[in-house]
């Protein structure tokens, strides 16, 4: 059941990406605060809340994802920005891609 459903009216979409369960906008402390006990009560490594665009972004651009898309969803108007910034991923994206265009030239 989404959060639309179970509050029906009640519920004002102000499209916001994180907001309370009445969809009013969260303070950023209370998230932040949130956010890090979750990462205590889990295996994973503190990190800043920031840094979760550059864990997305990386894990994307590792699994073949385009830049451009991943640019848009990350509000970048250029790929200038991700491309300069996770240079380091894309060789190995570069060569993963050529396996795969001559896996299907040669393999069928």
């Amino acid at each position: 059941m989404s959060i639309h459903q179970l509050l029906g009216a009640a519920y004002t979409d102000l499209n916001l990406v994180v907001c309370s369960l009445n969809s009013n906008p969260i303070n950023p402390k209370s998230l932040l605060t949130s956010f890090y006990n979750l990462l205590e009560k889990s295996i994973l490594s503190r990190i800043r809340f920031h840094n979760l665009t550059h864990v997305y972004a990386s894990l994307m651009l590792q699994q073949g994802e385009n830049i451009k898309l991943i640019s848009e969803r990350l509000g970048h108007s250029s790929v200038k920005i991700r491309s300069d910034t996770y240079s380091h991923i894309l060789p190995n994206i570069q060569q993963e891609a050529s396996n795969r265009l001559a896996n299907k030239l040669f393999n069928g």
